[in-house]
């Protein structure tokens, strides 16, 4: 009888506490419940702002100077890289026109059963007279897909006559090397900065013509004794200032006297592109041909009949 009355107040005791524990609890979220939102936030704020503080401090100049040296030296390293790669792009672009030319020659070829003329009526710069002085570029413009420009041209008039002034004014993007740099307008012509191969003063007078872009003569394919493939009809002339780089103008041709890219006032082989120049053959194909070729495999080239053995793929 005494245990269990022993327990009894035992639990009472402990019921008790607990309740007291519990009334006192209540309480206190009662009496927060009371105090408004904003002061119950001000004592926060209170209670962080008597927590220790730290202030962070800046970068020191040394430090400074060592991220812009890092940053620096990853652009110089990165720089080169981008630049070869806008030139590959700006390469391949200028391949494409040139396999465009060569399409057109082509169509030229299949439709009057010969390559077009590369000059109709040679004229000297500065002379003034009837003759017309169209070029090849303008010849093959219905086989580019620009039959309505070829339309807008007459080509019984000369190639700067008032009448065809609109037309020739007219930039064409597939005469235009993207690494040239040159005006897309020349002289108050369209641009152009591929020029058709007359032949070769490297090893012997280009008198008769040699090549397969001649004046005032088309050539069929049976006359290019040499091979197509090894006949150089197109060359880049985009090296420096070319007043008749223009695709009307019959003087839009030159020989080749010097080494590619060689620094001369004539018009060559001649490009921006690093190492070479780009070359159409007869056949199609576009090659570069580089700044250090044997000077008789260019030469051999540039003719269409010379009989020259010419080492195939030895640009």
């Amino acid at each position: 009888m005494a245990g269990t009355a022993v327990q009894a107040a035992g639990r009472q005791s402990f019921t008790g506490s607990a309740a007291a524990g519990s009334r006192s609890a209540a309480g206190r979220v009662c009496a927060r419940m009371r105090v408004p939102w904003w002061k119950r936030a001000r004592a926060v704020w209170h209670r962080m702002d008597s927590f220790p503080f730290r202030p962070r401090r800046g970068m020191t100049l040394v430090e400074l100077l060592v991220v812009a040296a890092v940053l620096a030296a990853l652009v110089a390293l990165l720089l080169p890289a981008v630049q070869s790669v806008r030139e590959a792009g700006r390469r391949t672009a200028c391949l494409n026109n040139l396999r465009n030319v060569g399409c057109a020659l082509h169509g030229h070829l299949l439709v009057r059963r010969r390559f077009p003329i590369g000059c109709l009526e040679w004229r000297a710069a500065g002379k003034s007279g009837t003759a017309r002085c169209l070029a090849w570029s303008a010849a093959i413009l219905p086989w580019l897909e620009e039959q309505p420009l070829a339309e807008r041209i007459d080509f019984t008039k000369a190639f700067d006559h008032p009448a065809n002034a609109s037309a020739a004014a007219t930039p064409l993007a597939v005469y235009r090397c993207p690494s040239s740099g040159r005006p897309t307008v020349v002289g108050g012509l369209g641009g152009c900065d591929y020029g058709g191969i007359t032949g070769e003063r490297i090893l012997s007078p280009n008198n008769p013509e040699k090549g397969g872009l001649v004046h005032d003569r088309g050539f069929a394919e049976r006359e290019i004794a040499d091979g197509l493939s090894k006949t150089a009809f197109v060359g880049e002339c985009a090296g420096g200032g070319w007043p008749d780089g223009q695709w009307i103008n019959g003087r839009n041709l030159f020989d080749q006297a010097y080494a590619v890219n060689w620094p001369t006032w004539e018009d060559e082989l001649r490009s921006r592109h690093p190492g070479g120049a780009h070359a159409l053959f007869g056949d199609g194909a576009v090659r570069l041909l580089g700044d250090a070729i044997d000077p008789r495999v260019l030469a051999a080239c540039c003719t269409r009949a010379g009989g020259e053995a010419n080492a195939g793929g030895a640009y």
